[in-house]
């Protein structure tokens, strides 16, 4: 358990390497910030103490957020990399959705490479954007990154066995306009009524920058899935869109494919 540092010891005891996949979340901020970044930074911590500890673990590869490089100006950006840092403060003024969860990763991040860099332990960040479950949450955006999870597990063992990787990498091989998205379910699953681009057009919210993968790719990574896999092979959700947020309903009767509709009433 994240509260319980020692008890990571036993799990990584005789490991050449570590993939921390597991983070606090609480997009909706039911507790204050500091309540989750403490334990994010904790729990992170433990995790790279137990490496050191265990004099068998070399490396780390720690899974993090593209929420920690997006907000780092109040004009939109539309391409950002791993340069970039999300600014805090302007994440706690601002307050967008999922703040407090993006400032725990932007800590969480710098404690974890500090760390790294003062105990000789190799520490590498895989970032990724959201991932969509089965639970209804305010995504608010207007388009979305998008990676094939298998592309994902590649990018972090290509990351575990890679002789020098250094710092944060990005993983998200393209970005995806609502309207888009529309358009190919619209052709691929005519059965379904799909709001039209028109229709999506009046939709608020975010306009995610692109966060570029040219790291991660000029470091010989390859990825191998594209938006037809995706759309085919994912577990089937129905998407609907009310006037300000993006809503997420798991459908488990429907056949094995993702359905991705993006309706302006609940009758989508």
């Amino acid at each position: 358990m994240l509260s319980d540092p020692e008890s990571f010891g036993p799990a990584v005891e005789g490991c050449i390497g570590i993939f921390h996949t597991a983070t606090p979340i609480d997009f909706a901020v039911n507790e204050p910030e500091e309540v989750v970044t403490k334990r994010s930074i904790e729990g992170a911590l433990g995790i790279l103490r137990a490496g050191v500890k265990s004099k068998t673990v070399k490396r780390v590869v720690y899974t993090s957020s593209g929420s920690t490089e997006p907000f780092s100006d109040p004009e939109e950006k539309d391409v950002v990399d791993e340069r970039v840092w999300s600014d805090v403060d302007m994440l706690g003024s601002v307050k967008p959705f999922g703040w407090s969860y993006a400032v725990s990763k932007v800590f969480t991040e710098k404690a974890v490479l500090e760390f790294g860099e003062q105990n000789g332990l190799e520490v590498v960040l895989l970032y990724l954007l959201f991932l969509l479950d089965g639970k209804k949450e305010e995504i608010g955006v207007t388009r979305y990154h998008m990676v094939h999870v298998d592309d994902v597990a590649r990018a972090h063992i290509f990351l575990l066995e890679h002789p020098n990787p250094k710092g944060r990498y990005d993983c998200s091989p393209f970005i995806v306009p609502i309207e888009e998205i529309s358009e190919l379910l619209s052709a691929k699953y005519p059965e379904y009524q799909i709001p039209t681009v028109e229709e999506l057009k009046g939709i608020k919210g975010v306009k995610l920058p692109n966060l570029i993968s040219k790291k991660i790719v000029h470091a010989g990574f390859e990825f191998k899935y594209g938006m037809e896999h995706i759309f085919t092979q994912a577990k089937v959700f129905f998407f609907f869109a009310s006037r300000r947020t993006l809503m997420i309903l798991p459908v488990p009767q429907l056949p094995a494919v993702l359905v991705w509709l993006l309706g302006s009433s609940s009758n989508a």
